[in-house]
């Protein structure tokens, strides 16, 4: 948003001078954004000024011009005017300064406020929190970008397809806030990219309370998907599995990542499983093992051997779910293997 042509390309030496004195390491600057140090007009100490009052000590101040050197290119009004919108949300200062030192380019963001203002109110009246709110400006800042309507028209498309889908009028604005919460992402899709996915879907056979599932098993992802990428991955999978289109989605049904996974990733993972021993007819039957990397896969293996258990003849529900699944499954197997393998309280059978 700065122009990087200066007409000098010397360093402002005022600028220079006032990072100094707060510590910063100007090295890094120029490192990293030597054109902030370039720019005729600079609020380093105004900005400075600003954060110590929100109680930023010496050293969190410098980190975050550090970070953000871009931040002293901002007028005294604009940050206060991002102060006051942030505190719509926040808790209280210590909470902001906090934010401001983890995600400061999100908060030194100001060339959209009026949309951010807007966004933020129209969230609030949505029923989101306002921890989820913040969470949302720093880890997904550019929905708020976007002016109001524009999510407005996502999130109406979207309450629109889950009544059409079945979905209860009671229910729609848990499930659209659990779905935004899980997946802000979605707001940055257009409601046309929504209906095409949603439409692949029912003309593949899926029944509209199975979408339904779908969309709340993949936690919205779906909409960063295409029909095309959807339907290569489909038959990818058709292909490897030998299997017809209801068949396919029942498998698409056990393990929506089939659908939400692109070709290579799947080959990939599918080829590091072949090479382990594994058979195809074993990952048909527990396909969710493909939501797995095949690093995850080969330490999950390597470390069921150790314990002697075969996952070539065995199961594969053993390998499955999070790290902490693994380990109960893990503890499972070996507590198996530790057990004595007779009951020393059992009477003995002596024959005469």
């Amino acid at each position: 948003t700065y122009t990087t042509d200066t007409k000098s390309r010397e360093e402002n030496k005022k600028t220079i001078e006032n990072l100094y004195r707060f510590s910063v390491d100007i090295k890094k600057i120029r490192r990293l954004k030597e054109w902030v140090l370039l720019q005729d007009a600079a609020y380093v100490k105004e900005i400075a000024d600003i954060l110590q009052e929100m109680g930023a000590d010496e050293t969190t101040i410098a980190s975050i011009l550090e970070r953000c050197p871009e931040a002293i290119l901002h007028t005294p009004a604009e940050i206060n005017s991002q102060r006051t919108l942030w505190q719509l949300v926040c808790q209280n200062e210590k909470q902001l300064i906090k934010l401001i030192e983890q995600f400061p380019e999100s908060f030194f963001t100001t060339e959209y406020h009026e949309n951010q203002k807007a966004n933020i109110l129209f969230f609030q009246e949505l029923g989101l929190k306002n921890n989820i709110i913040t969470r949302f400006l720093t880890s997904a800042p550019n929905i708020f970008y976007n002016p109001v309507e524009k999510n407005k028209n996502v999130i109406e498309t979207l309450q629109k397809n889950y009544l059409s889908l079945g979905g209860s009028d009671a229910n729609m604005k848990i499930w659209i806030l659990k779905l935004l919460s899980q997946n802000p992402f979605i707001l940055l899709n257009t409601p046309t990219a929504i209906q095409e996915n949603l439409e692949f879907l029912q003309k593949n056979y899926f029944t509209d309370h199975e979408v339904l599932q779908l969309l709340s098993k993949l936690k919205g992802f779906i909409f960063q998907l295409t029909p095309t990428t959807m339907q290569k991955s489909m038959l990818f999978s058709k292909n490897v599995f030998k299997c017809s289109d209801q068949e396919l989605k029942h498998l698409v049904l056990k393990c929506p990542a089939l659908l939400y996974y692109s070709v290579p990733v799947l080959e990939e993972r599918l080829e590091g499983l072949l090479k382990e021993g594994i058979s195809v007819a074993q990952i048909r039957e527990t396909p969710m093992v493909l939501e797995l990397t095949t690093q995850i896969v080969q330490y999950r293996i390597k470390k069921l051997s150790a314990s002697g258990y075969d996952i070539k003849s065995g199961t594969l529900e053993s390998l499955n779910g999070t790290k902490k699944d693994f380990e109960v499954n893990y503890g499972k197997i070996q507590s198996k293997k530790e057990r004595p393998i007779f009951n020393p309280v059992a009477p003995i059978n002596i024959e005469d």
